[in-house]
């Protein structure tokens, strides 16, 4: 397939983890961005997205217990 170079103006601290995250992945940044590009027209990543939503609102009152432990435990820590 024929590629095509594109230009783009981002803040820096977004290149460098763009940057990183390809790296961590093992890609280029410019088939880390296909990739993302991809997903995004896919709709692959608003399907994760909603499942990360529909877990938490499921789950919501295990974090919640698992929090309140904590600042039990730190409360009686500082008694």
């Amino acid at each position: 397939m024929a590629k095509t170079q594109l230009g783009a103006r981002v803040d820096e601290d977004i290149a460098e983890l763009a940057k990183k995250r390809a790296s961590d992945l093992g890609l280029s940044i410019g088939d880390y961005l296909a990739r993302l590009v991809q997903d995004d027209a896919s709709g692959l990543r608003a399907r994760a997205v909603d499942a990360a939503a529909r877990f938490l609102t499921e789950h919501q009152a295990v974090f919640d217990d698992a929090e309140q432990a904590q600042e039990t435990v730190r409360g009686a820590r500082a008694a």
